[in-house]
């Protein structure tokens, strides 16, 4: 499983969007996964302090202090333990959808996160943002928790800059 783990997700274009799709699978069952997506005690590990409520129309929050980044967004889709969707986005800012879907296979879970982004914005640092905090989730999930791999988000933003062209 270690190997699908490293590749690179896929972008596709859509009206007004990117869409990007980046799937990993790990060895833990669902609600184990599920947990570590949306507990705040476990994704302070691998993503920033906050609060996500686990109803659509219910709050996500998170607050990156290092950078000042905050998402003050909605749960826009819900269904637990499979699927959670909220914008990373605050305010008046344009929607930045971010969903993360669930399915137990033989060995564990395959995690899917989709991730939508304006056509005007810079896909390939979002989806590198990404690829560094998934690998920070998997090591969390694993009880060894990382600091944001900074030379993965780089390589991954090279890689999806080619991908683009």
């Amino acid at each position: 499983m270690t190997d699908e783990n490293e590749s690179l997700g896929t972008i596709e274009q859509s009206e007004g969007y990117y869409k990007a799709t980046l799937t990993r699978l790990l060895d833990h069952k669902t609600e184990n996964v599920w947990s570590i997506l949306t507990d705040p005690a476990r994704f302070v590990d691998w993503l920033a302090p906050g609060e996500i409520e686990l109803s659509k129309g219910g709050a996500a929050k998170l607050n990156f202090t290092d950078s000042g980044i905050v998402i003050d967004s909605v749960v826009t889709e819900c269904e637990i333990p499979t699927l959670l969707e909220y914008s990373w986005s605050s305010g008046d800012e344009p929607l930045r959808p971010v969903r993360w879907e669930l399915a137990s296979v033989e060995d564990g879970t395959r995690l899917t996160l989709i991730l939508s982004v304006p056509k005007e914005e810079d896909v390939a640092r979002s989806c590198a943002g990404w690829e560094a905090h998934l690998m920070m989730l998997l090591a969390a999930i694993e009880g060894a928790p990382i600091k944001f791999p900074f030379e993965r988000f780089q390589s991954s933003r090279t890689a999806y800059n080619e991908m683009i062209g």
